[in-house]
C-alpha cells in the first residue's frame, strides 16, 4: 500500500488546526507542521534570524534579542518583495525539515500541515490536497479575534495571500468550515474513511 501524504491548507484562519488536531487525535496520524518549522527556523541565535536582523535592523528585534513577529509582519504584509525574500529565507528549512522528519516515520498517512503549500509550490511533497475553507466574513471576525487585529488588518493579510477561490480550485478536497464543528468532522470522517478505501 502506498502511503498517503495529506497536504492540509487553506486560507489563513479557516480552520488548519482544527482539521490536524482532529486528525492527530482522533486517527492518530502524524501531523507535520510547517508553522512550527517555520518559528523554529527564526528562534534566537539561528543563522536566518541573524539575516533578518541585518536586513531590517533593531525594529524587528526585541530585548532580548528574540524576533519581535509583529513589526515583521507589518513589514511583509505591506511589501511583498520583503515578503519574497523572507519566505526565500525560511522556505528551504522548512522543505528540510518536511524531509528529515518523514524519513523517520513509518505512518501510512501523514499530514503536512502548510499554509503556503501552494505559493510555496509544495504540491509535489504530498499525495493529496485538502483545502479548508469558510465564508469571508468568517475569515475576518476570525482572524480579528485570533490575532488582536483590527478588521482594516485582517483583510490586508488575507489579500496577502493566494485567493481562497484559487486554492479550492486546485484541491483534491474541500473542507467547508463555515458551519459548526460536527459539520467539519463528519466531513473529516468521511473523507478519511473514503480515500483509505480507494488505495488499500
Amino acid at each position: 500500500m502506498s502511503r498517503r501524504i495529506i497536504g492540509l491548507t487553506g486560507g489563513i484562519a479557516c480552520g488548519k488546526s482544527t482539521v490536524s488536531n482532529y486528525l492527530e487525535n482522533i486517527y492518530k496520524i502524524p501531523v507535520l507542521d510547517a508553522d512550527i518549522y517555520a518559528r523554529e527556523a527564526v528562534e534566537k541565535g539561528s543563522a536566518i534570524l541573524e539575516r533578518i536582523f541585518q536586513r531590517y535592523g533593531r525594529k524587528v528585534k526585541t530585548e532580548d534579542n528574540s524576533l519581535n513577529r509583529q513589526q515583521l509582519g507589518e513589514i511583509i504584509f505591506n511589501n511583498p518583495e520583503e515578503k519574497i525574500w523572507l519566505e526565500s529565507q525560511i522556505h528551504p528549512y522548512v522543505r528540510e525539515c518536511f524531509n528529515r522528519h518523514l524519513e523517520q516515520l513509518e505512518a501510512p498517512i501523514v499530514v503536512f500541515s502548510v499554509p503556503l503549500l501552494l505559493e510555496a509550490k509544495l504540491t509535489h511533497l504530498v499525495t493529496e490536497i485538502w483545502v479548508v475553507s469558510c465564508g469571508l466574513e468568517q475569515q475576518i471576525e476570525r482572524l480579528m479575534t485570533r490575532n488582536n487585529l483590527s478588521r482594516e488588518q485582517a483583510i490586508a493579510r488575507i489579500n496577502n495571500q493566494m485567493p481562497l477561490a484559487e486554492k479550492i480550485a486546485l484541491a483534491d478536497l474541500v473542507l467547508d468550515n463555515s458551519g459548526d464543528l460536527e459539520a467539519l468532522y463528519t466531513q473529516i470522517d468521511r473523507a478519511i474513511s473514503s480515500r483509505a478505501k480507494l488505495i488499500s
